[in-house]
């Protein structure tokens, strides 16, 4: 048939349920790609099961019964309580975020919350795994306090009228409103709670999950701290919902699921990439991080002291904006290479050691017996004896190193900060990069050139929304995908919104045609 210039064929079969697979089976996806089922994926599908292919690589993603059933009555309970949100006060909510920072001060909620984290750091530490962000803290502690209690703070921004439109005997105006539900899914920190639950302060709800290694941890914090604040302020039973899985097929499911308002993923890697195409996929918004991984580009003005400062305080601990890269541009390198090394020599003392990957260039600005040196770096699994510097193509210059305890960097010779820029914008993820330099208007022309949301002439690590806005983040967004529309790079949960127009009419005889209005039979 035709119908306005599209064409469409009524020839195909009735759409029908997969129940089985095959294996060699093909599987059509973008249009004219296929993607073929492994003996494995056939065996283990059973009729209930869903299955997606993610676009972008084309991987069969197996999302057994059981897991789509959990993520589906999650993100139900939470459109149920977004239903409810409207007949909330924002007092109430204010409520929620005090009683939630309270319960966390409580000694015995957090001995609770405590001893599951002891419980996952252990099994997580006999399967190899990385525990640095995983462990609990007193000062985590504090910042989850903190952030909730910035959340309570907050001005409410439901309602709120960001423009008024005035018309001869009428007016509009644009009305912020809460979004919806916010799907949510972190790595294995904990803290991250605090900025889940922040969408609830403009008036949405949220379904997360978290990592599998932390998901005991998770659940002693929804058990002492979470629900009972809930309760306590009177917010919709579904208002905060985790998803209570460790299986990465509950987190496919939910991401696909259209009752979603956004969906965010917060993490790096290719599961980030993957989440995010498949919300795409379904229609849904998306706001991911990516990778990460800092750069520092220092120019021929740099002052030394600077650099020096800003290398150290850059490399305390391994998260996404730890430094990763470090240009120096050529005609400083001799002097500034041994500060550099300097820095990193003092951050490993802070930590165990240090790993360095030196391009070509580099090389001949790196003392002999620091080239052929071996020691200890400390992985996820233990301590390893490797070369303390390893060569390092340019292709690399955009991979993240993560570290366990063991503080590691690139470090690369460049003609200029704009050659640096240039490799910037083509090998890293686009997310953070600082500027030594002296002169301003080395930072102004840096400014323009780099493909970067987040920009600084200093330590790298001021980038996280609670440190540098004052604000718990939801995520923070690199450009490795583009830039972002009509926001920033960080996302906190008031930035989770909607605009609405309300119409506001004082004369009663307006018509588009202007016709009066006819006397009432």
């Amino acid at each position: 048939m035709d119908d306005g210039g599209i064409r469409t064929s009524a020839q195909s079969a009735p759409a029908g349920r997969l129940e089985t697979l095959t294996p060699g089976q093909a599987i059509v996806y973008g249009g004219d790609r296929v993607a073929h089922v492994s003996p494995e994926l056939a065996a283990a599908f059973r009729a209930g099961d869903r299955l997606l292919v993610a676009p972008d690589t084309g991987t069969l993603l197996h999302i057994p019964a059981r897991e789509h059933q959990i993520a589906s009555e999650a993100v139900a309970r939470a459109r149920a309580a977004f239903g409810r949100m409207g007949e909330v006060s924002d007092a109430a909510i204010t409520a929620f975020f005090d009683a939630f920072a309270a319960n966390l001060e409580d000694e015995a909620r957090w001995a609770e919350i405590a001893a599951a984290n002891a419980a996952d750091v252990e099994s997580a530490r006999a399967r190899g795994r990385s525990t640095t962000r995983l462990q609990v803290s007193d000062a985590m502690r504090r910042d989850m306090v903190s952030g909730l209690r910035a959340w309570r703070d907050a001005e409410a921004s439901r309602g709120r009228v960001l423009e008024r439109v005035e018309h001869p005997g009428w007016s509009v105006e644009q009305v912020m409103a809460p979004l919806g539900v916010v799907g949510f899914v972190f790595e294995g920190r904990p803290n991250v709670f605090a900025d889940a639950t922040g969408v609830l302060r403009a008036g949405n709800t949220v379904v997360f999950r978290i990592g599998s290694d932390a998901l005991g941890t998770a659940r002693a914090i929804v058990k002492a701290a979470l629900d009972p604040a809930l309760a306590a302020a009177g917010l919709p039973e579904g208002s905060a919902v985790l998803i209570d899985s460790a299986a990465h097929a509950a987190g496919w499911a939910m991401f696909a699921d259209s009752g979603l308002a956004l969906a965010v993923a917060r993490g790096s890697g290719p599961a980030v990439s993957q989440l995010g195409s498949i919300a795409r996929q379904a229609g849904t918004p998306v706001s991911l991080h990516g990778t990460g991984g800092a750069w520092m580009v220092v120019d021929e003005t740099a002052d030394a002291d600077r650099f020096f400062a800003a290398a150290y305080h850059s490399l305390d601990r391994k998260v996404c904006n730890t430094l990763n890269t470090c240009c120096i541009v050529a005609s400083r390198a001799g002097e500034l290479v041994p500060v550099f090394l300097a820095a990193l020599q003092r951050a490993g003392e802070r930590r165990k050691g240090f790993k360095l990957h030196v391009g070509d260039t580099a090389l001949p600005y790196i003392p002999e017996t620091l080239r052929s040196a071996h020691g200890p770096i400390v992985r996820a699994e233990g301590p390893v004896e490797e070369p303390l510097v390893e060569p390092l193509s340019p292709d690399q210059l955009g991979h993240e190193w993560e570290w366990e305890e063991t503080p590691e960097v690139s470090l690369y010779i460049v003609d200029s900060a704009t050659h640096a820029a240039g490799l910037f914008n083509a090998y890293s993820p686009r997310f953070t990069v600082s500027l030594i330099a002296a002169d301003p208007e080395a930072h102004a022309r840096f400014f323009e050139a780099v493909d970067a949301p987040f920009v600084g002439d200093g330590f790298t690590r001021w980038v996280d929304g609670q440190y540098a806005l004052n604000k718990p983040e939801l995520g923070l967004s690199n450009w490795e995908n583009g830039r972002l529309f009509a926001r920033g790079g960080v996302l906190a949960g008031d930035g989770v919104f909607t605009v609405r127009a309300r119409v506001r009419q004082t004369d009663l005889d307006l018509d588009r045609a202007g016709a009066p209005t006819p006397a009432r039979p």
